[in-house]
């Protein structure tokens, strides 16, 4: 049986070195974040590796991964660029890819660049709020985050942006759902990215349209996901959304919007259903 440890290595790509963690054997299925580090990935990576080559990264600027100019915004298109980078140096191209949050909004631009290097996009809760009819409130929002940052109030930038995404809101009284809590090594590295994603990542990423056309004429099979007991949130509004602008219907996954952290082996076993369905 393949073994769940990580082969750990770097890449060099145009401006950064990524970190990445590679486990299992064939098919290669990519799990990508945005600002969340591979650390996020960690227990679902284990429970797949047995039937897959699972890669994790650190994006850009974030955990383990490095970058030249740390004074300019890291785009999704840019992200998109290193994982496109990424799995071509792996090969067994088109691969699987799994996003979430940030991470599903670059996987929508890794389609949109480079539609044969995907065979399927499991697009989880991509907060693209460039789509929703109260755009423009939630647009002034981010900058508001943004704003309260740069005055020097990071923590309070914070709170503004959990309660501008409805995480963090207590499970109601018996829904009885799993949530993710991280490990006190997970939330240093956390804390460590939160100027990287307040000040370079929270407005390329919320601020990205995507091109639904092309998406829909690529030959990547798109997934639009979501939490069963996120329902209401914005990231679960932002998936929704994007399902019906592609025509599909929105693949329900355990867990809220942190799921794969906290149901590893439920979410693992409904990503890997949805992998291997026939198209």
């Amino acid at each position: 049986m393949p073994s769940s440890d990580p082969v750990i290595q770097t890449l060099d790509v145009p401006g950064a070195r990524l970190y990445y963690e590679r486990r299992g054997a064939d098919p290669l299925l990519a799990l990508i974040g945005s600002p969340m580090d591979s650390t996020g990935f960690t227990g679902l990576a284990s429970v797949l590796a047995g039937r897959y080559t699972v890669v994790t990264y650190d994006p850009r600027g974030i955990g383990n991964s490095s970058r030249e100019d740390t004074g300019s915004d890291v785009t999704p298109g840019q992200q998109a660029a290193d994982v496109h980078r990424l799995l071509a140096a792996l090969g067994g191209e088109p691969a699987d890819v799994f996003g979430s949050s940030g991470g599903a909004v670059v996987g929508l631009a890794l389609v949109t660049a480079h539609p044969g290097q995907v065979r399927t996009l499991v697009a989880h809760e991509p907060p693209v709020i460039e789509l929703l009819p109260d755009r423009a409130q939630l647009r002034a929002q981010i900058q508001d985050i943004y704003d309260t940052y740069q005055a020097g109030s990071a923590d309070k930038a914070m709170g503004k942006f959990m309660a501008h995404a409805g995480l963090g809101v207590p499970a109601a009284p018996g829904e009885g759902a799993a949530r993710w809590e991280p490990s006190a090594e997970q939330v240093a590295r956390m804390r460590a990215a939160t100027g990287h994603f307040l000040a370079h990542l929270i407005r390329p990423t919320t601020g990205y349209r995507p091109d639904t056309q092309a998406l829909r004429a690529a030959p990547a099979r798109i997934v639009v996901a979501a939490g069963a007991t996120s329902k209401g949130q914005l990231a679960n509004r932002c998936a929704v959304e994007l399902a019906a602008q592609l025509g599909t219907p929105v693949a329900e996954f355990p867990g809220d919007h942190g799921g794969f952290a906290a149901l590893p082996e439920q979410f693992g076993q409904v990503l890997d259903q949805v992998l291997t369905q026939p198209a």
